[in-house]
C-alpha cells in the first residue's frame, strides 16, 4: 500500500489529539473515541501526559484511508517541547495545522507555521471547536488568510466549492480547469497543495466528531505518494526506551530493512534484533519493513536522533533551539558522578537537554525550553533513576560572534608531536550558525590531516572570549596546516585546531549576543503610550503599529531576559484585556553588555580548557606561548601576507605601461634591445657575453622555484604553462627595476625532441633545455663558464646546484630566500605606484 505519514500539529489545548482520536475511531482503529480530559486517549500513553492533560512525547498510530496507509503522528503543542515536535517534521510527508474556532491563531500556531515552511511541508488545516460557536466560519477563515495566505476554504456546496474562485488563483493549471468547466480535477489539486500553493482549510469538532469524515476524505485524495530509491535508507528521528530496550525510532526511505540486517551506525557494524509498528503503546513485530514504513528498531546502540542510515542524509540543525540554561541541584546523598551517564540517557532522548557536567563548578548544568519542560525533567528522573532533582530559575543563553576578519593559528609541539593549524574566522549574518570549510591546498597538508581538522572543529561546541558563551554565525575556514612525517601523533591536530579557534577570536572584534522574542501585543488603544513606554525601556523595539480606535496592536522584538515576565503586566494595566503573543525571534545584540560580561567575570586566559595558547619546542622540550605571540613563533607563514603579496604581483603585472613610465622618469631611459620576435641566441655566445660583462646577474632554477613558492605551486597543479608564464613576469618586474640581468632556466630533460630553446622575455633570458639535458646539468654548465664572479647569483634550493656554485666561487640563494627579495622589491614599486597616484590625484 502508499505510505503516507501525516503530522498533526497545534496551539497547546487547540484539540488536536482529540481530532486524532476522531480520525482513528472512523478508521476502525479504536472502538472508542478517548478523551484527554478523561485521561483515556490513545496517543497520549505516558502517565505524566494523562496527569497534565497535554501531549509532551510525540505518539504514533496507523490506519487505512482507502488504498493509502496512513501513519499519523501527533506531536506536542505546549511551546516548551518544540523540539520533540521538530524532530517529527524530518519523516514527515505532510502536516495537519489544528486551529481553535475559539481561539483562532495563537503565538505557538506561528511557530509551527514557519517550521512547516522552513521544512517545505505541505499543510491541510482544521479547524475545531466549531461546534462552541463563539465566532463565526468566515471571521476565522479571513484571519487565517490574513496570517498565512492561500488557506482556503474546502466546504463544499451542491457539489462545488463555495471558494472556488480563490481555489482557481492558487496555479496556473487550476486557473485553466476553472476557467474551462468550472471544475478542479483531483490531481490539480494534490499538485498545487503538494507545491504549497494550496492549503486547504476544513471546519468541524473533533470532539462531536463532525466534519472529521469530510476531512479524511479530502486527505485521502489530495495527497501524493513519493517514490523510494531500491537502496536501503533510513532516517532516525528520535531516541527512546521501552523498559530495558533502546529503539531507535525511524522511517524507511529507500529500500527494504529486515530483521537481522546489519547497520553501519557512527563506523560500527549492528544488526537489527526486532522491528516494531507502533499504535499508542501497543505494537506488532514485523519481519521486514519496506520504504515509507515508520518503526521502531532494537539493537542499535550507536544511533542518534537526526542520523542518516544507509544512503540517507543527515539532518540539518534543528530551527529551534532552547534559550535558558539551568542548573540542575542533586541531593547531598547522591554522587554527581554516578549521574553523568544516566542523564546522557536522557540527553539521547532529547539531545536539546545539553546536560553538562561543569568540573569547574562541580555542577549539572542543562538547557530547556521553559519552566513546564523543566517540572517533566524533575518528573522523568525521579520516575526512572529514584531521584529528587532541584531545577533553579534559569537564565537566558548567551552567544558570541564577531565584526571582523582574523586568522587564528594553533600550534603544538610538545616533545615527539608536532601539527600546526591556520583557520580564517569570518562573520556571517544572523542566524547563519557555524560553518566549517578548507581551502587548504594538499600539498600543504594532506587530505586525511585536513578532514581530521573539520571533524576536531565540528566535534566540539566553541566558546566565546567575553563570557565564555557559544559562539555562532561564524564561517571557520582550514587555510593552511603542517604535519610532521614522524611525530604527528594522534590527537595533536586536535589541540592545535581548539587553540587555533580561540588564538583566532582573542584577536576579534568580539559582540555579544541574546536571544529576543517576536511579539505581539494586544491592547486598548488608549494604552499605546504606555505599551511602547515599556517595550523601549525593556531593550526591546516596536516594528508595527496598528490601530482601529478601539484596539492597538504592537509587533516588534524584545530580549527574552527582560520580555519574559511582562505577560503578567500586561494583565494588569490592561484590566485583562490584553493579549501578548511571544514566539522565539532569534538572537541579536545583546542590550546591556557590558553588564552581562562584568557579572559573568569570564577571563579567556584563565580557562585552561579553552585555552588560546600554543605550545612549541627547542632544545628537547616543549614550552607554552602566549596567544599574542605566537605569530612569532609559527611555521607557516600567515594567509593575509600571502594574499598581500599575490595581490600585489597581480596589480604590478597588470599595470605594466604605467610601471615603465615611473621608470623612465625616476631612472631616466631604459637600454633595452627591441624585438620583432623572440630572439634566439647560440649557447655559447650566451656564455661568452655572460662572463665578459661584469654585472649584477641572476641564474634561477625555474621549476625548483615554482615548486617551492606556494603562490606559484598552487597554479601549477592546475596549470605549468600558467606558472612558467606567472614567473616569467614576476622576474621581469624584478630585473626592470632592479636593473639585475636574469637567467631563467627551465628544464625540458624529458620533451622527446627538444633541441633547446633561449629567448628574450620582457628583458630576460628564457633558457629551455634540450632532450636528455637536465637543467642541472645547464646551470652547472653556464657556471663553469662564467667563472669566479661575485655579482653572480644562482636561486635553488637544488643542494648539488649549490654545491657547484661554491665550488665555482658564485653566490647561492634559495628559492625561500630569492621569494623575499622579491617581495621587499614588489613593496617599493607599490609605493611608487602609491606616491604617482597621490600625486596625479
Amino acid at each position: 500500500m502508499k505510505q503516507i505519514v501525516i503530522g498533526i500539529l497545534a496551539h497547546v489545548d487547540a484539540g488536536k489529539t482529540t481530532l486524532a482520536e476522531a480520525l482513528l475511531y472512523n478508521a476502525g482503529v479504536i472502538r472508542k473515541q478517548g478523551r484527554v480530559d478523561r485521561r483515556d486517549s490513545v496517543l497520549d500513553t505516558h502517565e505524566l501526559e494523562r496527569e497534565r492533560g497535554i501531549t509532551i512525547f510525540a505518539g504514533e498510530a496507523s490506519f487505512k484511508l482507502g488504498e493509502k496507509e496512513i501513519t499519523l503522528l501527533d506531536t506536542p503543542g505546549h511551546v516548551d517541547f518544540s523540539a520533540e515536535t521538530e524532530r517529527m517534521l524530518q519523516i514527515v510527508d505532510y502536516a495537519v495545522v489544528v486551529i481553535s474556532a475559539t481561539d483562532g491563531v495563537q503565538a505557538h500556531t506561528r511557530t509551527v507555521w514557519k517550521l512547516l515552511e522552513s521544512y517545505g511541508i505541505p499543510v491541510f488545516v482544521f479547524v475545531t471547536k466549531c461546534d462552541l460557536e463563539r465566532r463565526t466560519r468566515e471571521s476565522v477563515a479571513g484571519e487565517l488568510e490574513k496570517e498565512f495566505g492561500a488557506v482556503i476554504d474546502f466546504s463544499l456546496q451542491d457539489g462545488i466549492y463555495t471558494r472556488a474562485e480563490n481555489i482557481a488563483t492558487c496555479t496556473d493549471e487550476l486557473l485553466e480547469e476553472y476557467l474551462s468547466d468550472g471544475k478542479f480535477s483531483t490531481g490539480a489539486l494534490a499538485r498545487a497543495v503538494k507545491s504549497r500553493r494550496l492549503f486547504p482549510c476544513f471546519f468541524g469538532s473533533g470532539l462531536k466528531n463532525e466534519g472529521v469524515e469530510e476531512f479524511a476524505r479530502a486527505v485521502e485524495e489530495l495527497t501524493l505518494d513519493r517514490e523510494y530509491p531500491t537502496q536501503f535508507g533510513a532516517k532516525v528521528y528520535k531516541i527512546s526506551r521501552d523498559k530495558n530496550d533502546r529503539l531507535t525510532k525511524l522511517r524507511v526511505t529507500g529500500g527494504t530493512l529486515k530483521v537481522r540486517d546489519s547497520i553501519s551506525c557512527s563506523g560500527v557494524s549492528e544488526k537489527v534484533n526486532q522491528i516494531r509498528i507502533y499504535s499508542g503503546s501497543k505494537y506488532v513485530t514485523v519481519d521486514e519493513a519496506p520504504s515509507g514504513t515508520v518503526c521502531s528498531v532494537t539493537g542499535l546502540t550507536k544511533t542518534k536522533s537526526g542520523q542518516g542510515l544507509g544512503i540517507e542524509k543527515e539532518s540539518a540543525p534543528p530551527v529551534l533551539e532552547p534559550v535558558i540554561s539551568y542548573r540542575i541541584v542533586l541531593p547531598e546523598t547522591v554522587d554527581a558522578r554516578l549521574m553523568i551517564p544516566k542523564f546522557k540517557s536522557l540527553e539521547e532522548e532529547d539531545p536539546q537537554l545539553r546536560i553538562k557536567w561543569d568540573e569547574r563548578l562541580g555542577e549539572f548544568k542543562c538547557e530547556l525550553m521553559g519552566t513546564v519542560q523543566a517540572e517533566i525533567l524533575k518528573s522523568i528522573v525521579s520516575e526512572r533513576f529514584g531521584v529528587n532533582i532541584g531545577i533553579d530559575s534559569g537564565r537566558v543563553i548567551y552567544k558570541e560572534t564577531l565584526t571582523n576578519t582574523v586568522e587564528g593559528v594553533g600550534h603544538y609541539e610538545p616533545l615527539r608531536h608536532y601539527a600546526e593549524v591556520h583557520l580564517l574566522i569570518e562573520p556571517l549574518a544572523r542566524g547563519s550558525g557555524v560553518v566549517f570549510d578548507s581551502t587548504c591546498s594538499e600539498n600543504a597538508l594532506d587530505r586525511n590531516f585536513q578532514r581530521l581538522v573539520l571533524t576536531h572543529l565540528a566535534e566540539k561546541t566553541h566558546l566565546g572570549v567575553l563570557t565564555g558563551s557559544p559562539i555562532t554565525d561564524v564561517k571557520i575556514t582550514l587555510v593552511s596546516g603542517r604535519a610532521h612525517i614522524k611525530h604527528t601523533e594522534g590527537g595533536d591536530f586536535r589541540q592545535a585546531t581548539y587553540r587555533a579557534v580561540r588564538q583566532g577570536l582573542m584577536q576579534a572584534d568580539s559582540v555579544l549576543l541574546e536571544p529576543y522574542y517576536s511579539f505581539r501585543l494586544e491592547i486598548p488603544a488608549n494604552q499605546i503610550g504606555r505599551a511602547t513606554g515599556d517595550i523601549k525601556l525593556m531593550g526591546g523595539r516596536c516594528e508595527e503599529n496598528e490601530s482601529d480606535g478601539e484596539v492597538a496592536v504592537i509587533r516588534g522584538k524584545a530580549p527574552v531576559v527582560t520580555m519574559g515576565t511582562y505577560m503578567s503586566e500586561v494583565a494588569s494595566y490592561t484590566a485583562g484585556t490584553g493579549r501578548l503573543s511571544l514566539e522565539l525571534g532569534g538572537y541579536d545584540g545583546c542590550h546591556n553588555t557590558a553588564e552581562v560580561i562584568k557579572a559573568f567575570a569570564y577571563n579567556p586566559e584563565h580557562d585552561l580548557e579553552n585555552t588560546p595558547d600554543s605550545v612549541f619546542c627547542a632544545h628537547g622540550a616543549g614550552f607554552t606561548v602566549k596567544w599574542d605571540k605566537v605569530p612569532e613563533y609559527m611555521h607557516i607563514e600567515s594567509c593575509f601576507a600571502k594574499k598581500e603579496r599575490s595581490e600585489r604581483r597581480s596589480y604590478i603585472s597588470i599595470d605594466e605601461k604605467e610601471l615603465e613610465k615611473i621608470m623612465l622618469r625616476e631612472f631616466g631611459p631604459i637600454k633595452r634591445r627591441v624585438y620583432s620576435e623572440p630572439v634566439r641566441v647560440d649557447a655559447a655566445d650566451r656564455t661568452k657575453n655572460i662572463a665578459k660583462v661584469k654585472t649584477s646577474c641572476i641564474i634561477v632554477d625555474g621549476y625548483n622555484v615554482i615548486f617551492s613558492w606556494e603562490g606559484l605551486r598552487g597554479i601549477a597543479e592546475n596549470d605549468l604553462e600558467s606558472a612558467r608564464d606567472r614567473l616569467c613576469h614576476i622576474l621581469s618586474n624584478y630585473s626592470s627595476f632592479t636593473g639585475i640581468r636574469v637567467v631563467l632556466v627551465f628544464d625540458a630533460y624529458r620533451v622527446a625532441g627538444q633541441n633547446g630553446e633561449k629567448l628574450d622575455f620582457h628583458g630576460i633570458d628564457v633558457v629551455y633545455t634540450k632532450e636528455n639535458e637536465t637543467g642541472d646539468a645547464y646551470i652547472e654548465k653556464l657556471i663553469n663558464g662564467i667563472g669566479k664572479n661575485e655579482q653572480v647569483r644562482v636561486v635553488t634550493s637544488d643542494r648539488l646546484i649549490q654545491l657547484s656554485a661554491v665550488r665555482g666561487g658564485i653566490l647561492r640563494m634559495s628559492s625561500a630566500e630569492f621569494e623575499k627579495e622579491i617581495d621587499r622589491v614588489d613593496e617599493q614599486i607599490a609605493r611608487m605606484i602609491e606616491k604617482e597616484e597621490a600625486k596625479n590625484s
